[in-house]
C-alpha cells in the first residue's frame, strides 16, 4: 500500500517521479504529491487529492518544477483522512526537512505530544507529519549529520516505516530508512533511485539494491550507500531484475486484471517447470528437484505437524493446500490466518514447520507470524513471488513462485501460482515419507504439466462468463457452495467478486447451508454450486436442489462428465477434468473471469478496488 519514489541525478525529477508513481497506482492511493529541490534552491512541494492524474495537471506532467533531485508518494489514508493536507511529502517546521513515508507510527501521539512541548506546531492529521518533526529535532538539536538524526529518530518510533527524506543542507542527496515496510534502491549511470517497488524503476535501471530492516540509506547522482543503525556503511549485493518493463505494462489488454488471468497458463506451467523436470536417463519419466528449497529429507519425515499461515488469497491457497498435503503426505495441517496467528497460545512443536505464503513478500501479518514462528524454534518455509523480499530473506527455506509482476489488486495468476507450488510441495512429502509410490507420483507429475494447457481451454470459454455476468450485473447478494477441496474454491470465488464488483458475495461449506443460511435463500439469489469431487459429488448436488427449491437462480460449476447437473442448473460452467486434488487450478478461472466480467458491467474500476492495497504493509 502506498507509492514511494525518490531520484537524485542529472536528468529533471519530477516527469520521473510522476513516471515513477504511475507503476505504482496498482497498490491503491487516495492523494499524491511530488517534492523537487533544484540545486541549492528550496525544495518546492506539490499535493493533490484524488487520481495521479490531478498532479500530473498542476505540474504540467512534471515540466513547470525544475530540480534534479525529489521524492514522490500516492497515499492511502490511515491517519486523516484524504485531503491535499494530509498527503505527502510532509515538510517539518521551519522547511529544513521534507519526507515520505509508507507505514504507521504506533506512538505517533506520544512523540507529537513531545514535540508540540518543544515549539513544533502542526497542520496535518498524519503520523508521518510526526516523524518528519521529530528527525527535523534531533537535526537541530544535535546538528549530526542525516544519517545519525534519522537513526536517532528510528531508535524514537515505534511500528512500521519506509522514510525517504531530503534535508535542505544537503542539495542533490536523499535519504531513507526502513522498517517492516519494503525498499529498495535502484542504481544506475549518474543517477540512483528510491522506490517502493520494482516497477516504478524499472524504466531507468535493472540493478536493485534491497535495503533490510532497520537499515539506512544515502543516494546521490553518484553515491548509492546502506548503513546499519550505527551509521556504519554495509555491504549489499545487487539484484539483477530479470523480467522486462513490458511485463508490467497491459500489452493490449483493457485491464490488468484480465491480462494476468489470461497470463496463468504460461506463469503456472514456469512455476511447475522449476520442480518438475524431466527425467533424462528414462525418458517419458519425471523426477521432482526440489533442491533449491534446502529442506532435508530427514526433516519432512520428522514432521509432527504443518501450519499454513497466510491472509487474503494466499490463506485461500493454504486452505485447498491442507487438503492436498493431508491426503497426499499423511501430515496434519493446519491452516491459520496470519493477522490471528501470532496473538494465540498455539501449541507448536520444533518438529512443525511453519509454511507462510504471500505474493509480496511483505505482507506485514504474515512477515509477523514468520518472526513469532522463528522464535519459537520453528522451521520456516516461505511461498514467496518477489525475491529478496523481507519473507524470503527471513525464513529457513524458500520456494519462489514465478508469477512475474502482479499489478491489478485483486490476485489472479499469483494465486495460480501458489496453489502449484503448494500441490509440488505435497507430492515431495508424499514421496519422502512413503505415503506415495513412485507410480503415483508420476501420474500427479503429469497430470501437473497437464494444467497450463487445460487452464488455456478454460479462459477460451470466457465469452459464455461475460454472457452471464451480464445477466447478474445488478444483483445485490451471492452464494457460492462447496465441499472439500470445492469449498476452498468457493472461497477464493467469493472474495474475487467482493473485491472486483462489490457484489456481496459469500463462501459456504454446502453442508452448513442448513445450519442458518440458507434463509437468506430469496427468489433470484444468484448460488454458484462447485463440484468438482466425485466423491462429494451427490452430496453437493443435494445441497444444489436444497437452493433451487428456494427460488435461486442456480449456477453449477464441474468437470466435464457430469452433464446431468444441466437437469438441475440454470446455467452451467465445465472444466477439464484432471486429478481431484488439482482441481482448484481449473474451477477457480472461471470465478475470476465472473468477478472481472461483473466489475466491468457494473461500471468499475478494476484494477483499483476501492479501500483496497495491492501489498498489505500494515496490520
Amino acid at each position: 500500500m502506498c507509492g514511494i519514489v525518490g531520484y537524485a541525478g542529472c536528468s529533471q525529477a519530477a516527469p520521473i517521479l510522476l513516471d515513477g508513481l504511475s507503476k505504482l497506482e496498482y497498490r491503491g492511493y487516495d492523494s499524491a504529491g511530488i517534492c523537487v529541490r533544484d540545486g541549492e534552491n528550496d525544495p518546492v512541494v506539490v499535493r493533490a487529492k484524488g487520481r495521479l492524474q490531478l498532479l500530473a495537471e498542476k505540474t504540467d506532467n512534471g515540466n513547470s518544477l525544475k530540480g534534479t533531485t525529489g521524492i514522490g508518494h500516492t497515499r492511502w489514508a490511515t491517519h486523516g483522512e484524504p485531503s491535499e493536507n494530509n498527503a505527502h511529502p510532509h515538510t517539518a517546521n521551519g522547511g529544513e526537512v521534507v519526507a515520505v513515508h509508507n507505514g504507521i507510527i504506533e506512538n505517533y501521539q506520544e512523540l507529537k505530544d513531545k514535540l508540540i512541548h518543544n515549539g513544533y506546531t502542526f497542520y496535518s492529521d498524519t503520523d508521518t507529519e510526526v516523524v518528519v518533526n521529530l528527525i527535523d529535532y534531533y537535526n537541530r538539536k544535535y546538528r549530526v549529520s542525516p544519517i545519525d538524526a534519522i537513526a536517532k529518530t528510528m531508535v524514537r518510533v515505534r511500528g512500521s516505516y519506509a522514510l525517504v527524506v531530503m534535508f535542505r543542507d544537503h542539495p542533490g542527496e536523499i535519504f531513507a530508512a526502513r522498517k517492516d515496510s519494503p525498499l529498495i534502491m535502484g542504481l544506475g549511470e549518474g543517477e540512483n533511485f528510491f522506490a517502493s517497488d520494482v516497477p516504478a524503476i524499472l524504466k531507468y535501471t535493472r540493478k536493485v539494491v534491497y535495503i533490510g530492516n532497520l537499515e539506512m540509506a544515502h543516494i546521490s547522482a553518484d553515491v548509492a550507500e546502506v548503513y546499519d543503525l550505527n551509521g556504519d556503511v554495509v555491504p549489499k549485493p545487487v539484484t539483477e531484475i530479470t523480467w522486462d518493463a513490458e511485463a508490467a505494462e497491459k500489452g493490449g489488454y483493457e485491464h490488468f486484471m484480465l491480462k494476468e488471468i489470461h497470463e496463468q497458463p504460461r506463469v503456472v506451467g514456469d512455476t511447475i517447470r522449476s520442480a518438475v523436470k524431466e527425467d533424462e536417463a528414462v525418458p517419458g519419466k519425471y523426477k521432482l528437484d526440489l533442491s533449491f528449497l534446502k529442506l532435508s529429507e530427514e526433516d519432512v519425515r520428522s514432521l509432527r505437524q504443518i501450519w499454513i499461515v497466510a491472509c487474503g488469497s494466499a490463506y485461500h491457497v493454504g486452505v485447498a493446500a491442507q487438503y492436498v498435503i493431508e491426503d497426499l503426505a499423511g501430515i496434519p495441517v493446519r491452516t491459520e490466518l496470519g493477522s490471528e496467528f501470532r496473538y494465540r497460545k498455539l501449541l507448536m512443536d520444533p518438529k512443525d514447520l511453519v509454511i507462510v505464503v504471500s505474493q509480496s513478500g511483505e505482507t506485514a501479518d504474515t512477515l509477523a507470524a514468520l518472526r513469532e514462528a522463528k522464535e519459537r524454534g520453528v522451521k520456516t518455509l516461505a511461498v514467496v513471488n518477489v525475491v529478496g523480499s523481507s519473507i524470503a530473506r527471513e525464513a529457513d527455506h524458500i520456494f519462489y513462485t514465478l508469477a512475474g509482476p502482479e499489478i491489478a489488486v485483486a490476485t489472479t495468476k499469483a494465486y495460480s501460482a501458489q496453489l502449484v507450488a503448494c500441490d509440488i510441495l505435497a507430492i515431495y512429502f508424499g514421496l519422502v515419507r512413503g505415503t506415495l509410490d513412485g507410480e503415483k507420483a508420476q501420474k500427479l507429475m503429469k497430470e501437473l504439466l497437464a494444467l497450463p494447457d487445460k487452464i488455456g481451454k478454460v479462459i477460451e470459454d470466457k465469452e459464455r462468463i461475460q454472457w452471464f455476468a451480464t445477466k447478474f450485473a445488478n444483483a445485490a447478494d451471492a452464494f457460492l457452495i462447496g465441499r472439500g477441496i470445492d469449498y476452498a474454491i468457493c472461497m477464493e470465488g467469493s472474495l474475487k467478486m467482493k473485491e472486483v464488483s462489490y457484489i456481496h458475495s459469500e463462501a459456504y461449506a454446502a453442508g452448513e447451508l442448513k445450519h442458518g443460511t440458507i434463509s437468506l435463500i430469496d427468489q433470484g439469489t444468484l448460488v454458484v454450486g462447485v463440484t468438482t469431487q466425485g466423491a462429494l459429488y451427490e452430496k453437493t448436488v443435494s445441497n444444489m436442489v436444497e437452493v433451487k427449491s428456494r427460488g435461486a437462480y442456480l449456477c453449477g460449476l464441474t468437470t466435464y462428465g457430469n452433464y446431468s447437473i444441466e437437469d438441475l442448473a440454470d446455467f452451467v460452467i465445465y472444466v477439464p477434468k484432471t486429478d481431484e486434488h488439482f482441481t482448484t487450478s481449473l474451477a477457480v478461472i472461471p470465478l475470476q473471469l465472473l468477478g472481472y466480467y461483473l466489475a466491468l458491467n457494473r461500471g468499475l474500476d478494476v484494477d483499483k478496488p476501492r479501500n483496497l492495497a495491492k501489498s498489505v504493509t500494515v496490520e
